[in-house]
């Protein structure tokens, strides 16, 4: 499958950084891996290949709006 940049707040080329997985419309998100344990505790319906990290909120609201949906013949993945 084919990722397309999307964007960063990283000045020297680190994460966070959001990609699109061309072929479904879905987000590819790279950020540091959350570990601090009261946080994992409260998450909800984890599976197990699930893993979850962490970024700035300002990389959603700089990069998400432009994204609003993916093309109506693009399928998407539930």
């Amino acid at each position: 499958m084919t990722l397309r940049f999307i964007g960063t707040t990283s000045e020297n080329g680190n994460c966070p950084t959001l990609y699109e997985i061309v072929e479904t419309g879905e987000i590819l998100v790279q950020g540091d891996r959350e570990t601090t344990p009261e946080h994992l505790a409260q998450l909800r319906d984890v599976k197990p290949s699930e893993t979850f990290v962490r970024i700035p909120r300002e990389l959603l609201t700089r990069f998400m709006p432009g994204l609003v949906s993916p093309a109506a013949d693009t399928p998407t993945k539930e």
